[in-house]
């Protein structure tokens, strides 16, 4: 074939497959609005994706299993989902097509492998919606808010019914809410509407009302009468911290549970994925979903304690740049925090490293920690060096990491990376609280010694963690499929 003729193929090729991509986005969106079915393709959201984010997802996805993830298999494998009879759910369609190939000739069609995987589907039982309150609404609060909009669909798990700051409400006030909501110099536009309506003392988030409440305390609110009962009260201010403080949002009329977005003293600390099966809410009515280096450290030690034992480590992340960090030089109550946030490395402390125990008991002593905020405005890299019981390799951990990444309790929370090229602007946006860089990993001759590189999205990630705990303690969560 002449090479004019090999161009023209290629042509013809990435039109059928992109034409292929449009379908299948078309399907994902049918899916999702019309029946709650969410197709994930190994963890990465599909809704709201351009053809191009498709089809790089698919070229992650073939490079992650080492082998060929079609766009066309991809939209056979929807297809068959679509014709058949399942409740709301979360469907990793990545899995199915690598599954479909390894069985390949094991079924006659797409329709009868998907209607054996999914056999199961239909046993969970039925889910009754919960109203959300953000208490509060500053990055993670704004974030969290973004990601329930997006992913209302029909309104079957969490509900954002209103959200509480202080001070007055007027239309200026709202304006400003709404364009902080809707605009983020890191995160980029939300993909959505949202509208003032001063009149209601409310913001119109894709044409649905959210609750505007000033309040100085929680105590004072009546929930109810914005027609919110039994709410889940996510906490994202970082002012009540204690199990006394936390409390007091109960003491308002409509509140059922509460969610601290920080580190909390005298309630459960949870790392979804971890420990969270550990506290049942049917018997708890207050929970911490710890700090964002929490949730990206533990779930990287659990898959090393499990492995190879660790008798002892160092934590040191590199951690970027926060709110509570000075823009020129100024008075802090914290040593060094006061000197310009992006012009300095800045040394301080994290309580990660004595957190993880509060998930991981068997790591109680065990850590110290450090802190360096660096000069980024989002994307952060913990650092972990371990001395460990049992001998490892540099390919033994990356092809543990890789496992427990692929299948089992954690696949939600642990990204194995595999570019050579990853720097931290890379990883802002992924939903996953932890991304193993697996080009980065250091082993010691003798092997026991180990040094793993931990990105995080110290926003993003941890948002949907946040999320992920919400629908556990709300008891919402869907039948999964990873």
């Amino acid at each position: 074939m002449s090479l004019n003729g090999t161009y023209e193929k290629e042509l013809a090729f990435q039109a059928d497959r992109r034409k292929a991509t449009v379908e299948f986005i078309r399907i994902v969106s049918d899916l999702w609005y019309d029946k709650s079915i969410e197709l994930v393709l190994f963890r990465n959201q599909l809704i709201d994706r351009t053809v191009s984010d498709i089809l790089n997802l698919h070229e992650y996805a073939g490079e992650f299993v080492q082998k060929p993830i079609s766009i066309f298999d991809s939209v056979e494998l929807a297809k068959a989902i679509n014709d058949l009879d399942f409740p709301p759910s979360k469907l990793d369609i990545g899995k199915l097509t690598y599954e479909y190939h390894l069985e390949d000739g094991n079924y006659n069609n797409a329709t009868a492998f998907v209607a054996d995987k999914l056999i199961d589907a239909n046993k969970n039982g039925s889910i009754k919606p919960k109203d959300v309150v953000l208490y509060g609404f500053g990055r993670i609060g704004r974030l969290v808010a973004r990601e329930l909009m997006t992913r209302t669909g029909k309104g079957n798990q969490l509900r954002l019914r209103a959200i509480v700051t202080r001070g007055d409400i007027n239309q200026t006030v709202l304006e400003k809410r709404a364009s902080l909501l809707r605009n983020d110099s890191v995160h980029g536009d939300f993909s959505g509407t949202v509208v003032a309506d001063a009149k209601n003392s409310a913001l119109l988030i894709n044409g649905t009302t959210v609750n505007i409440i000033s309040a100085n305390a929680p105590e004072d609110i009546d929930y109810t009468a914005y027609g919110i009962n039994n709410a889940l009260v996510i906490d994202n201010t970082g002012a009540f911290r204690d199990d006394e403080a936390l409390n007091r949002h109960l003491q308002s009329k409509g509140a059922d549970k509460v969610l601290l977005t920080a580190p909390g003293k005298g309630v459960p600390n949870i790392v979804h994925g971890v420990n969270h099966l550990e506290n049942n809410p049917d018997d708890i009515n207050m929970f911490s979903a710890a700090s964002c280096t929490t949730n990206a450290i533990t779930p990287i030690l659990k898959v090393m304690e499990d492995s190879y034992g660790v008798k002892s480590g160092h934590l040191e992340t590199i951690h970027a740049y926060t709110n509570d960090q000075n823009l020129v030089d100024n008075f802090h109550k914290k040593y060094r925090r006061g000197r310009a946030a992006g012009l300095n490395m800045v040394i301080t402390e994290t309580g990660a490293g004595k957190a993880v125990s509060k998930a991981l008991p068997s790591f109680e002593g065990k850590l110290t920690s450090n802190a360096i905020r660096v000069p980024v405005p989002n994307g952060s890299l913990a650092i972990l060096n371990l001395e460990l019981e049992n001998k490892a390799s540099v390919d033994s951990i990356n092809s543990v990491m890789k496992k427990y990444a692929l299948e089992g309790d954690l696949v939600e929370q642990i990204k194995y990376e595999m570019s050579d090229e990853l720097v931290s602007s890379d990883i802002v946006g992924s939903s996953a609280p932890a991304i193993y860089d697996s080009k980065a990993t250091l082993v010691r001759a003798d092997g026991k010694n180990a040094v793993l590189y931990i990105w995080y999205d110290n926003e993003y990630g941890y948002s949907h963690q946040v999320i992920r705990l919400a629908k556990y303690i709300s008891k919402v969560r869907r039948y999964t499929y990873y």
